[in-house]
């Protein structure tokens, strides 16, 4: 049986910081410290040259258990639907109405900090309900 690997999620987006922000308030991540030798990301990002500046950002699980997330800057814009998304699990465990309920309050906090509602999803014989929303970006995620 082979290792289990660590593993870095990698979004291409137009503002890197700006979307890092965005989903370290929706898992609760950090942005780490910045590197020895800078006190402030900003103090290393004027360190690179002006092409480099601002075109990358991470964020963190402060526990070490998540992956650890990587925002690039890309010249292009979203142009189709993602072919891998987030699922974020607010709703494990739970059933029915106690569960719409739960994924209805995330739903609300991230339409607050940019999120768009693209389409909810009830239960039915054979899933529970879901919610699907894009970022501040219009990347697909699901709130579940």
């Amino acid at each position: 049986m082979g290792s289990i690997k660590k593993f870095q999620v990698t979004f291409d987006c137009a503002e890197p910081e700006r979307v890092a922000r965005f989903w370290c308030e929706v898992l609760g991540y950090v942005v780490p410290p910045p590197p020895e030798g800078f006190s402030t990301w900003d103090d290393y990002d004027r360190s690179l040259p002006p092409e480099r500046q601002g075109a990358a950002a991470v964020a963190v699980d402060p526990t070490g258990e998540g992956p650890r997330l990587y925002f690039q800057r890309v010249p292009e814009g979203k142009v189709v639907k993602n072919r891998v998304h987030l699922d974020v699990r607010v709703g494990t465990g739970l059933v029915g109405e106690e569960r719409l309920a739960a994924l209805q309050a995330e739903q609300a906090r991230l339409t607050a900090l940019g999120a768009t509602t693209v389409q909810v999803l009830l239960a039915d014989e054979f899933n529970e309900s879901c919610i699907s929303m894009q970022d501040i970006e219009g990347n697909e995620f699901c709130i579940d």
